[in-house]
């Protein structure tokens, strides 16, 4: 017996699923807008005549791309969403998916890569995920966003120099990677022991004022109180992840890709004897971010 049409539409659809919401989530950053964007995808597949489609995940990727594109086209709020910060309300995406899910994927694709195809044009950000990403050929992608093949591969190519940085990482970028990346995993596992071994006993941490807020920045000094410290902003380390900034690794918190918070780091001897963390838009926006190990 033959299966109805739209049953197996719906059949090949869902096992397209996982690949299409990966896809939207690189181009949108937000796993809810992605579920949003598939969802938009559904309907049209299911209301489309697609017995002549030859390669059906190729076509279903098409359409997620488009769908996924117009939203990030028509996007008239970016980074002004108010996003709470302080401690027991960092969870907060605004995203309107689940935290824990958000956090799960922003790992799975790297907060510093979110960070930076945030900062990228709709049509760059399409031409990055789908051929770095994804694999799908410029011939394929030229038409989404009303470009030649050859102008598709330099805004991919623009945006490839983005993601590895202008900025040679410092000598010792694996040597201080290591230690940042043991201080986010200390200080998202709970370890204080861990953690206050990571830390020099005088360790010195400053916060500007719009980490908080507080009308003054913040400053700590010695390993117990700092430790004691990052024990407290255990819900944002879900958010955040290990990135070059100016080329020096450091962690960027960044929900949704959206960068809110940096952190700054000075390593001396396996140990950190310096913590910087900032949080002043101005200093966030003149930061180069970048995704080490690329």
């Amino acid at each position: 017996m033959t299966a109805h049409p739209r049953t197996l539409t719906a059949d090949r659809f869902e096992a397209d699923r996982p690949r299409l919401r990966a896809v939207a989530h690189r181009l949108l950053g937000s796993l809810g807008e992605a579920d949003d964007a598939v969802q938009e995808t559904w309907l049209r597949a299911s209301r489309a005549d697609v017995g002549e489609v030859e390669n059906l995940t190729a076509w279903l990727t098409t359409v997620v791309s488009r769908v996924s594109l117009n939203m990030l086209r028509s996007r008239r709020t970016r980074r002004e969403e108010p996003l709470e910060l302080r401690s027991g309300e960092a969870g907060t995406t605004g995203g309107g998916g689940d935290p824990a899910e958000e956090a799960l994927w922003a790992d799975e694709v790297g907060v510093a890569l979110l960070v930076v195809l945030d900062t990228l044009g709709p049509d760059e950000r399409l031409a990055f995920v789908l051929h770095d990403l994804f694999a799908v050929p410029f011939d394929a992608i030229a038409p989404l966003i009303e470009r030649t093949p050859a102008t598709t591969r330099q805004l991919a190519s623009r945006a490839r120099r983005r993601v590895r940085g202008g900025t040679a990482p410092a000598a010792d970028a694996a040597r201080q990677r290591e230690v940042v990346e043991a201080f986010l995993a200390a200080t998202r596992g709970g370890d204080f022991d861990a953690l206050l071994a990571l830390l020099h006993p005088d360790v010195a941490l400053s916060a500007d004022r719009f980490v908080v807020p507080t009308p003054e920045p913040v400053s700590l000094s010695g390993g117990r109180p700092v430790a004691e410290s990052a024990m407290t902003a255990a819900g944002r380390a879900r958010f955040t992840g290990p990135a070059l900034l100016d080329g020096r690794v450091g962690l960027v918190m960044a929900p949704l890709g959206r960068l809110r918070l940096a952190l700054l780091f000075t390593v001396t001897d396996e140990r950190i004897t310096g913590i910087e963390i900032v949080a002043d838009p101005d200093r966030l926006a003149a930061m180069e971010v970048a995704v080490p190990g690329v």
